[in-house]
């Protein structure tokens, strides 16, 4: 109270009439004071008389200040819930959208999007290196779901551009969404574009000793190079990388091809190299389940087989697929290595129910788009019709067919198939809608 008397005291204007001040100002402090108790009587228990409601109510002061914070976070969680919303949104038109164009198809329409096969099969044509009226012909009458491409036809990059161009246009116009157009190029051995000195794109050693170095930032680079002159070409798909785990020193097939005999480092590998991929907007796939490293034969020549348990694959040979899978992988490609170890027969496994279905899918749970490994090598064209083998093949689980032998034999029989019942139409409804689905997501 001293300090404040002594503020008012210097406050006062007039140093004549100091001490009148002074004594007027302690007046009007006691007042103050006066009136304050007078007030804190009235209202503090008209307040003490709301707590007390307050509390009997269990709705106080503070319990309305925590509504307000409720509401707040009510709020926050709302934003989030509704950003995930829209990204299921997303998802949700995607998937309504493919099933619109899936009512929309018509058996043949259907049947043509399970096949992917070279622009000769498709065209007739010795070597194709251009893309013109009998391209655009075919897929009007044979809307395929995608087309591989192979150094023969890759000249240069003017040409090989507006070929793909072209290409693309024309399927699009017939049926209102994109096709795949897809090459391999792993690096290394396997380059079509890399090989070519005509494109003047960085040669990528192979991953044999990029795997050597274990530095998964080299991966990503290799996946990214690819990635970035594959899309400038138009290309939209990379059947790579190789994930074989190289578990048999003698294999040939994939000796230089796989990154390692760990499973664990292919795995980092593998996945480093996607993601370059990825992001330059190519597709890649994981290849070659259940694994070609442990075998000694070459599936391309005829039967190829590996001893492995189910448990061993399991902790060999499955663990890049299964990281892959869990990481949300849109593609894998089936090989022809049977499993007999596995199940129980020869059969390989782009033709086993047990291996796609059982183990890929309910097992694995991968939901993704399987492809076949090429269907005109040995292992298939020794034991198996072209017809024969697309059925058996669509049958154990197959959403895609690589270039069947007889291309107007596969189709045929697949339809055939499906007319007398061999092969369910939900059956290639389900496949179907995975290919439109990854379609579409490519597009967004």
């Amino acid at each position: 109270m001293g300090k404040r008397r002594t503020r008012q005291g210097q406050s006062g204007r007039s140093a004549r009439n100091g001490r009148k001040y002074i004594l007027g100002g302690i007046a009007a402090v006691v007042v103050i004071i006066a009136a304050a108790a007078v007030l804190w009587q009235f209202f503090g228990k008209a307040d003490s008389g709301k707590d007390k409601e307050a509390s009997q109510n269990g709705a106080g002061q503070t319990v309305q200040s925590g509504e307000k914070t409720d509401q707040a976070d009510d709020a926050g969680e709302g934003e989030e819930k509704q950003s995930d919303e829209t990204a299921g949104r997303e998802d949700s038109s995607v998937e309504v959208k493919a099933g619109e164009i899936l009512e929309s198809m018509t058996l043949e329409e259907k049947v043509c999007q399970l096949f992917m096969i070279t622009p000769e099969a498709l065209t007739g044509v010795g070597t194709v290196v251009q893309a013109g009226t009998s391209t655009k012909n075919a897929i009007d009458q044979y809307p395929v779901g995608g087309l591989i491409y192979f150094s023969q036809n890759l000249q240069d990059p003017d040409q090989t551009r507006t070929m793909l161009a072209n290409t693309q246009q024309y399927a699009k116009e017939r049926t209102g969404f994109p096709i795949f157009l897809s090459v391999d190029e792993e690096g290394g051995q396997v380059a079509r574009v890399g090989s070519n000195p005509a494109f003047g794109v960085e040669k990528i050693g192979n991953m044999s000793d990029v795997g050597s170095r274990g530095d998964t930032q080299e991966a990503y680079e290799v996946g990214s190079t690819i990635g970035a002159y594959l899309s400038d070409l138009g290309f939209n798909m990379d059947a790579a990388p190789d994930t074989d785990v190289l578990t048999n020193p003698d294999n040939q097939v994939v000796k230089y091809r796989s990154f390692s005999s760990d499973p664990q480092l292919v795995t980092e590998m593998a996945a480093s190299e996607l993601r370059g991929l990825n992001e330059q907007g190519i597709i890649g796939m994981y290849k070659h389940f259940p694994g070609h490293g442990g075998t000694t034969d070459d599936s391309h020549e005829g039967y190829a087989y590996v001893d492995d348990t189910l448990e061993e694959l399991k902790s060999g040979a499955f663990v890049p697929f299964q990281d892959g899978i869990d990481n949300g992988i849109q593609v894998i490609m089936v090989s022809h290595i049977s499993c007999p170890n596995v199940t129980g027969d020869n059969t390989p496994a782009t033709l086993s129910k047990m291996m796609i279905t059982d183990i890929l899918r309910n097992d694995m749970g991968f939901d993704g788009m399987v492809i076949t490994d090429a269907m005109n090598m040995g292992a298939i064209t020794a034991r198996y019709s072209s017809s024969e083998a697309a059925v058996a093949a669509l049958n154990a689980g197959v959403d895609m067919l690589l270039m069947p032998e007889d291309f107007q034999s596969a189709y045929q029989g697949v339809l055939d198939a499906v007319k007398d019942g061999t092969v369910s139409e939900e059956r290639i409804d389900e496949s179907v809608r995975r290919i439109l689905e990854l379609k579409l997501e490519m597009e967004k």
